[in-house]
C-alpha cells in the first residue's frame, strides 16, 4: 500500500534538495492531520538518501503514534538507534510518546528506563501517555518517582495526574492533587482548572466541579471551561442544570462551538426531556452545527432515548455520509426501544452498504436481546460474534452473560464466565446479578464470596446486585449484613438504588414500618421506585395506614400513572374498605388517568408479536385464542387431578383421629 502511494505522490516532492525542505512538508502533512502521507513522505526521504536529523524523527514519530501503528513506530525507532540521536532527549521522548499512543505501554516504558538523561518533558509524555490509557496505579507511581527523583511537577503534570484519577474512591486522591496543584502554584493556569472541573465530575463531586468553576478568574474563563461544567451535568443526566448553565454562557457573551452542543444534548436521555432536546438541536442548527457528523449520531442517539425513534430516523435517513457510529446509534435506538425486527433489518443494511459492525453495535444487539428476552437471536448474535473475532473479547463475553441470564438461561450463562480467560469485577457483578435473576439465591452469594476472596473489589453495582439477590430471597439478616459491608468495610456511599432496595427487603419481608423508617432518613430524595415498591409491600400486607401515605407521595410525583391507584384501591378493598375504593376511583376520574391495558411480546421466527388484552386482532387470532382455551382447559383438568392425587395421598397417610366423622373399625 505504502509503495503504490509513494510512487503517486512522488513527483510532487522530486525537487527537495536539503533536509530542512522535507522537514517542512512532513510538518505540513501532520499538522493537516495526514499523518499516512507524512509516513509515506518520510519513505520516500530516506530512499532519496537524505539522513533524518534531530527535527525529523519527532516529526514523524507523531505521525506514528496517530496511526497507532507499532510497526511504524518500531521501524522509525530503528533509524534512530542507528543515528547519532540515539541518546537525544527531544528525539527519544518523541519515541517514547508514539509507543504509548500505540498501547505499547511496555516498551515505552523501556526507552523511558534507558535515557541517560530525562527532563520535564519525558516524564509528562509517559504519564499523560499513561492517564489516557486509563491506568491510573501507575501514573500515581510514576508521579511519586518524579517527586523521589527531585523533577519539579508542572502544570501538565497535574492534568496528566487529574485525569488518570477516577471511581468515587478516587475523590480523597484527586482532592489531594488539587491541593498539591495550589501549593505548587499552577492553579492559576485555566487549562487545570478546566481538568479538575471535568476530574471532580467524573468522580461524582459536582459541587467541587461548580467551586473550581467559579474560582476560576473571569477574565481567564474560556468556552472549554463552560463546557466541562456542562459536561459534568451531562455526566449526571443533569439536563435542566446543563441548559441553565449554557444560558448563563450565552448570557456572559461566548459563543457556543460543536462540544458545547454535543455536551448538552449527551445530558438529554428520557423522554420528560424531549422538549428540551428539540430546543438543543434547534439551536445547534442556528449555529451551525448541525452538518458535523458526530452532532447527527449524538442527535439519533438523543432522539432515541427519548422514546422518540421517528425523528432518529429521519435525522438518520437524511445523513449524506453515514458512519459506523451513525448505523450504531440507529441500531442501539431500536433495540433499546424492543423494536429487534427494524435493529436486524437495519444490521443487515448496515453490512451490505459495506460498513462493517463493530463492537459497539455488536454489545447494542446482545443488549436488545436480554431486554427483550429474545433468546433465538441472542444465540444468533453470539454466534456472529464468534465468527467475526469478536469471541474472546471481555465486554463481549459480559454481555453475552447479561443476556443469557435474563432470558432465562442460566446454563449458558454460567458456561460463558467459567470458559473466560480473564474475569473483571463485571464478569462477577453480570454472574451474581444473573443468578439473582433466575431464583438462585445461594448461588448469587457463592459468587460473591468467592469474589472476595480472590481479592476482587466489588464496585456499588456489585453491592446493588447481591442486595438485590437478598431482597428476591428474602434474606433480611444478610442483606443488612452486606449493607454494613458496603458502606463500613468498602466505605462506599450508598445511593438511591441502594436504598431503595434495601427498603424493599425490609418492606417485603412484613417490617414495614423499619423501611417507612428507612425510606424517611436516607439521605437522597426517594423517587417514584421507592414509594411503589413500599406502596406493593403494603399491598401484601393489608396496611392501610403507611400504604395511604405512600399513595399520596406517588399521586403527587406522578398524577398521571394508573398503578397506584390500583394498588391502593386493592388495598383498601382487601381490608374491605369500600368507600376508600369509590374515593380512588373518584380520583382517578377526576385526574383524568387512563389505565392502559397489558402487553405481551412473543418470538416466533425471530419476529415479534404483541399481544394486548382483550385484542384479538390479530390475523390468526382465532386459531391462537383457540388453542390457548384448549391449554387452558388441559391445565384445568391437570390442577383438578393434581388436587384429588392430593387428598387421595392425606387420606391414606395421614393417621385419622377417633371422632364421629371417622368411625373405628370393632375387632
Amino acid at each position: 500500500m505504502i509503495k503504490a502511494t509513494v510512487s503517486s505522490i512522488s513527483h510532487q516532492f522530486s525537487n527537495l534538495s536539503t533536509v530542512s525542505q522535507w522537514n517542512y512538508i512532513l510538518r505540513e502533512a501532520v499538522n493537516q492531520f495526514k499523518y499516512q502521507k507524512a509516513i509515506v513522505l518520510y519513505s520516500q526521504m530516506l530512499q532519496k538518501g537524505m539522513q533524518p536529523n534531530r527535527l525529523t524523527f519527532p516529526i514523524i514519530a507523531k505521525a506514528c503514534g496517530k496511526v497507532g501503528s507499532i510497526r511504524y513506530s518500531e521501524i522509525v525507532h530503528g533509524c534512530v538507534v542507528k543515528s547519532e540521536f540515539s541518546a537525544d532527549v527531544y528525539v527519544q521522548t518523541a519515541m517514547m510518546d508514539a509507543y504509548v499512543k500505540c498501547g505499547c505501554v511496555t516498551v515505552a516504558r523501556q526507552v523511558f528506563d534507558k535515557m541517560p538523561e530525562r527532563d520535564i518533558a519525558s516524564w509528562n509524555a509517559l504519564l499523560l501517555g499513561l492517564a489516557q490509557l486509563g491506568v491510573g496505579d501507575q501514573v500515581l507511581l510514576l508521579f511519586k518517582q518524579m517527586r523521589v527523583e527531585g523533577i519539579r511537577p508542572d502544570s501538565v503534570t497535574v492534568i496528566g495526574v487529574s485525569q488518570s484519577v477516577k471511581g468515587r474512591e478516587g475523590v480523597r486522591v484527586l482532592k489531594a492533587v488539587h491541593c498539591f496543584g495550589i501549593r505548587i502554584g499552577v492553579d492559576i493556569d485555566v487549562s487545570v482548572s478546566n481538568t479538575w472541573v471535568s476530574s471532580y465530575a467524573k468522580v461524582r463531586d459536582l459541587d467541587s466541579a461548580e467551586k473550581v468553576f467559579h474560582g476560576i478568574n473571569p477574565v481567564f474563563v474560556t468556552v472549554v471551561s463552560w463546557n466541562s461544567m456542562i459536561a459534568g451535568y451531562a455526566y449526571f443526566h443533569k439536563y435542566l442544570k446543563a441548559v441553565s448553565f449554557y444560558k448563563s454562557m450565552l448570557y456572559d457573551g461566548f459563543k457556543p462551538d460543536s462540544s458545547t452542543i454535543l455536551n448538552l444534548l449527551s445530558s438529554i436521555n428520557q423522554h420528560e426531556a424531549l422538549f428540551h432536546g428539540g430546543l438543543i438541536h434547534c439551536h445547534g442548527i442556528k449555529t451551525g452545527c448541525d452538518s458535523d457528523v458526530t452532532i447527527l449520531n449524538t442527535l439519533i442517539s438523543m432522539y432515541s432515548k427519548c422514546d422518540n425513534v421517528n425523528a432518529a430516523r429521519r435525522i438518520f435517513d437524511n445523513m449524506m455520509n453515514k458512519t459506523c457510529v451513525s448505523w450504531t446509534a440507529m441500531i442501539g435506538g431500536y433495540a433499546e426501544k424492543g423494536d429487534l425486527d427494524e435493529a436486524l433489518t437495519l444490521f443487515d443494511s448496515m453490512e451490505a452498504t459495506g460498513v462493517k459492525p463493530d463492537l459497539v453495535t455488536i454489545l447494542n444487539l446482545i443488549s436488545g436481546c436480554g431486554e427483550t428476552g429474545a433468546l433465538e437471536i441472542g444465540k444468533w448474535v453470539e454466534k456472529y460474534a464468534v465468527l467475526n473475532g469478536f469471541s474472546n473479547n471481555l465486554m463481549v463475553s459480559n454481555a453475552l452473560i447479561d443476556m443469557y441470564a435474563k432470558c432465562g438461561s442460566l446454563k449458558e450463562a454460567c458456561e460463558i464466565f467459567h470458559n473466560m480467560r480473564e474475569r473483571t469485577v463485571v464478569s462477577w457483578t453480570s454472574m451474581i446479578s444473573g443468578c439473582a435473576l433466575n431464583g438462585e439465591f445461594k448461588q448469587s452469594l457463592t459468587h460473591f464470596h468467592r469474589m472476595l476472596e480472590l481479592r476482587i473489589k466489588p464496585n456499588h453495582i456489585t453491592f446493588l446486585a447481591v442486595l438485590q439477590a437478598c431482597n428476591h430471597g428474602g434474606l433480611i439478616e444478610k442483606g443488612q449484613e452486606i449493607f454494613n459491608l458496603m458502606t463500613k468495610v468498602y466505605e462506599i456511599n450508598p445511593e438511591l438504588d441502594h436504598y431503595s432496595s434495601m427498603a424493599d427487603l425490609l418492606a417485603r419481608g412484613g417490617k414495614i414500618n423499619e423501611a417507612f423508617d428507612l425510606i424517611k432518613t436516607m439521605p437522597v430524595e426517594p423517587d417514584v421506585g421507592v414509594w411503589a415498591s413500599l406502596l406493593s409491600a403494603c399491598k401484601v400486607h393489608k396496611n392501610v395506614e403507611i400504604g395511604e401515605l405512600a399513595a399520596h407521595q406517588l399521586f403527587e410525583m406522578d398524577p398521571q400513572a394508573a398503578a397506584p391507584y390500583v394498588e391502593m384501591a386493592n388495598i383498601y378493598a382487601s381490608v374491605g374498605r369500600w368507600d376508600g375504593v369509590m374515593d380512588v376511583r373518584r380520583l382517578m376520574k377526576t385526574s383524568r388517568v387512563k389505565k392502559f391495558p397489558g402487553e405481551s411480546v412473543v418470538q416466533v421466527n425471530g419476529k415479534s408479536f404483541k399481544f394486548t388484552v382483550e385484542d384479538r386482532c390479530h390475523p390468526k387470532g382465532e386459531v391462537i385464542y383457540e388453542v390457548l382455551d384448549g391449554l387452558a382447559l388441559q391445565l384445568k383438568d391437570e390442577s383438578d387431578l393434581s388436587n384429588l392425587e392430593d387428598c387421595v395421598y392425606h387420606e391414606q397417610c395421614v393417621p385419622r383421629h377417633h371422632n364421629a366423622l371417622y368411625p373405628t373399625q370393632s375387632a
